[in-house]
């Protein structure tokens, strides 16, 4: 084993972001293999009896694991400090595979209330089909996650920063009430991204992404990942993925690959224009509130310094003038564009009222603070001087 090899675990994320999980073909290729292949071939019968068996090391069905799949799997837990990851097709699938394999009938589940729309169907809707029980709390009030504790819970579950309001879960805190009831926390930490925010480090059991978002950051490929320890992964979560199916494809996985080589550089570079345009934007007169994990202002700023080493790339903010206010600011832009995706090179806004939240009643939505005049900003990267110009002219400066 190269000397290289054996310090891994040490290396700092730049590093793994290049190498980390690279399997070489016999031809030696500096880029990454494409393996696209359904089946793979046995030297024997009694090869592939003892592949199945999970007695000879290799691959079997892409539908279980593929070269590809396997190395951006193992680059991701790298990046996480996880000890396994497993790629899913789309991050909703990710999120599906993290609660759903590890719960049955009669079970309990605890969630946040402020979940993305998608999110909040899983728990509040599509488990109880399979007589899985709910309970939803406010996420920032931990009295709640311990009064809704019932004999039957074994998830917590809740996303932070959330979307679209970007309040802060003390994750910490929370993961303790989870196993002191006995459950596991499941984190999706798309909005913080495993550059600013490392849940199983602060004693969440497994972390969910959507890699659609800014780990592939371009706009290109689907995709999501759950990360997670040995026996969750083996009890759980390897006999869901294998037989239900929501596999992530060999070139999407390739695409992936690329982009954790310049994630670090991307992310940081979009977490620093939004540092500038939060900044920028609390002292517009048009602007009636702005949320960025990383000012002074928010909330939950101890909780953000606590947990955070960074804003990361989303702001919140709500234009004056309500629905009416904020469509006007929006249809004004010319270089941030209008699209309900985040996390990518391009700035992107919408307006959760009527896109990703709109499923949500009137009182739900007031509930979560997702007011008609709310816009979500996903910072690009862009010159975070013309963002702000672009900004500025919008919103009649």
């Amino acid at each position: 084993m190269k000397d290289e090899d054996m310090t891994k675990a040490n290396w700092h994320p730049d590093t793994a972001l290049v190498h980390g999980g690279s399997l070489r073909s016999q031809w030696g290729e500096t880029s990454e293999s494409m393996f696209v292949t359904q089946g793979f071939v046995y030297n024997s019968a009694e090869q592939a009896e003892a592949r199945f068996l999970n007695l000879d090391p290799g691959f079997q069905y892409s539908r279980f694991s593929n070269p590809t799949v396997t190395m951006f799997e193992e680059r991701m837990a790298l990046l996480e400090g996880a000890p396994v990851a497993r790629a899913t097709a789309t991050g909703m699938a990710a999120v599906t595979a993290a609660i759903l394999s590890q719960a049955s009938a009669g079970d309990h589940i605890v969630a946040a209330r402020a979940l993305f729309g998608s999110c909040r169907y899983i728990v509040e809707e599509l488990a109880p089909r399979f007589g899985i029980t709910c309970t939803l709390v406010d996420g920032r009030d931990l009295d709640q996650w311990r009064a809704a504790v019932q004999p039957n819970t074994r998830v917590f579950f809740f996303e932070s920063p959330t979307n679209p309001t970007l309040e802060v879960v003390d994750i910490a805190a929370v993961a303790e009430i989870a196993h002191a009831a006995g459950a596991r926390l499941v984190v999706d930490n798309v909005f913080a991204t495993a550059l600013y925010q490392k849940p199983l480090e602060l004693g969440a059991d497994v972390v969910a992404y959507s890699a659609t978002k800014h780990i592939d950051g371009q706009g290109r490929c689907m995709g999501g990942v759950v990360l997670c320890n040995e026996e969750f992964l083996e009890k759980y979560l390897q006999v869901f993925l294998r037989q239900t199916g929501p596999t992530m494809s060999p070139f999407n996985a390739w695409v992936m690959l690329k982009a954790l080589e310049t994630f670090s550089l991307r992310v940081s570079r979009q977490a620093e224009n939004a540092a500038k345009i939060a900044a920028f934007l609390e002292g517009h007169p048009k602007i009636e509130k702005v949320i960025y994990p990383g000012s002074a202002s928010h909330p939950q700023a101890d909780i953000c310094r606590k947990q955070m080493t960074g804003g990361s790339t989303m702001i919140a903010l709500e234009v004056k003038g309500g629905r009416e206010g904020a469509f006007a600011a929006v249809n004004k832009l010319g270089i941030i564009k209008i699209s309900n995706n985040l996390g990518d090179a391009k700035s992107l806004v919408t307006h959760p009222s009527t896109t990703t939240h709109q499923r949500f009643t009137e009182e739900v939505r007031q509930e979560l603070g997702i007011r008609q005049g709310l816009l979500r900003l996903s910072v690009g990267l862009e010159h975070a001087d013309d963002l702000i110009a672009d900004l500025d002219q919008a919103l009649g400066g």
